[in-house]
C-alpha cells in the first residue's frame, strides 16, 4: 500500500507541474477540480459501491468541528502548498521539501515537553537541514536555486504534511480513513471554490480539450488513491515503517521529471537528495528504537 500510494503521488507532481507549465490552468482552479471531484466520487463509492453510511457524522458537532479542521488545515493546506510549490520551483523540490515533517514533529513534541530532543534527532535535523541547502543551492553559498516564494510554500508542505500526519489519528480510528478523506477532499475543494469564486472563471473552456480531461482524470486517481493507500497502510504497518518506504515518492518524481520532461541536477544536489533521505530514515528508525 505504502509504496504503491508513494509512487503514485510522486507522479502526479511532474504531471502537475507539466499542465500548470504549459497550460492557462491556475493552482486555485486546479485543486478545486482535483479535490471536489475526488471527494464525491470517493464518498459515492463508499455510500453506493460499499453501503457505508457516510452522512452521520455531520450529526455528531464535536468530530464535525475536527473534520474541518483537518479539511482546511490538514487536507487543503497539504494539497494547495504542495501544488504551489511546484509552480513557484519544480516536482523534485516540492516533493523533497515536504520530507521536512518530521523536524516539525520532533520540534513539537520538544517544545510540548519542554525539553531538548535527544542527540540522534538532532544530528537527523542537522543531516536534513545540510542535505536540503545542497539540494536548494547545489553546494554555491551565494546561489539559491529557488526562489523565495518557492520556500516559503516548501516550508508550510513541511508543516502541513506534520499536521495532516498527526491531527486526524483519532477522527480516522472513530469514522474511518475512507471517509476522512472523502469527506476532507470534497469539504477543503468546496471551500476553496467558494473562496476564488471558480463558477467565475474563465478556465472552464479549457475542459473542452480532450487531452486536458484525460490528464485531469489521472490527477485525481493517482492522487485519491495515494492518499487513501498512504493512510491505509498505518494500519498494517508502524509509522517508521510508513516513513521509511514512503522515500520511494521523491525518486519517482526526480525519474519521471528527468526521463519524460528534460529535468537536470547537479551533482551537489543529488548528493543533497541522497543526504535527505538517508536522515529522514534514520530520524525514523532510531525514534522507533
Amino acid at each position: 500500500m505504502i509504496v504503491t500510494g508513494a509512487m503514485l503521488w510522486g507522479a502526479t507532481g511532474p504531471l502537475m507541474e507539466w499542465l500548470l507549465s504549459e497550460t492557462p490552468l491556475t493552482v486555485p482552479f486546479l485543486l478545486t477540480i482535483r479535490l471536489t471531484v475526488a471527494g464525491v466520487l470517493l464518498l459515492l463509492f463508499l455510500r453506493v459501491g460499499l453501503k457505508k453510511q457516510v452522512s452521520t457524522i455531520w450529526k455528531q458537532k464535536i468530530w464535525l468541528k475536527q473534520l474541518f479542521i483537518f479539511s482546511i488545515f490538514g487536507m487543503l493546506g497539504l494539497q494547495y502548498s504542495f501544488v504551489a510549490t511546484i509552480d513557484a520551483s519544480n516536482a523534485i523540490v516540492a516533493t523533497l521539501l515536504q520530507f521536512l515533517a518530521p523536524i516539525f514533529v520532533v520540534l513539537y513534541v520538544s517544545l510540548s515537553m519542554k525539553k531538548f530532543p535527544p542527540r540522534y534527532q538532532a544530528l537527523g535535523i542537522l543531516g536534513t537541514l545540510v542535505g536540503l541547502f545542497l539540494l536548494l543551492t547545489n553546494a554555491s553559498f551565494d546561489t539559491l536555486l529557488v526562489s523565495r516564494k518557492a520556500l516559503i510554500w516548501g516550508v508550510t508542505v513541511g508543516l502541513s504534511f506534520a499536521f495532516y500526519t498527526l491531527y486526524p489519528a483519532r477522527l480516522m480510528k472513530e469514522w474511518g480513513v475512507l471517509v476522512v478523506v472523502g469527506w476532507g477532499m470534497f469539504i477543503g475543494g468546496t471551500i476553496l471554490g467558494i473562496a476564488i469564486g471558480v463558477w467565475r472563471s474563465d478556465e472552464w473552456v479549457l475542459l473542452k480539450d480532450g487531452t486536458m480531461i484525460i490528464l485531469l482524470i489521472l490527477l485525481i486517481l493517482f492522487g485519491t488513491a495515494a492518499f487513501v493507500l498512504f493512510l491505509s497502510s498505518m494500519k498494517y504497518i508502524s509509522p517508521v515503517e510508513t516513513s521509511v518506504l514512503s522515500s520511494i515518492e521523491p525518486l519517482t518524481a526526480m525519474l519521471i521529471s528527468v526521463l519524460m520532461f528534460g529535468a537536470t541536477l547537479g551533482m551537489w544536489q543529488l548528493i543533497g537528495i541522497a543526504v535527505m533521505l538517508v536522515c529522514v530514515t534514520w530520524l525514523s528508525i532510531a525514534g522507533d528504537k
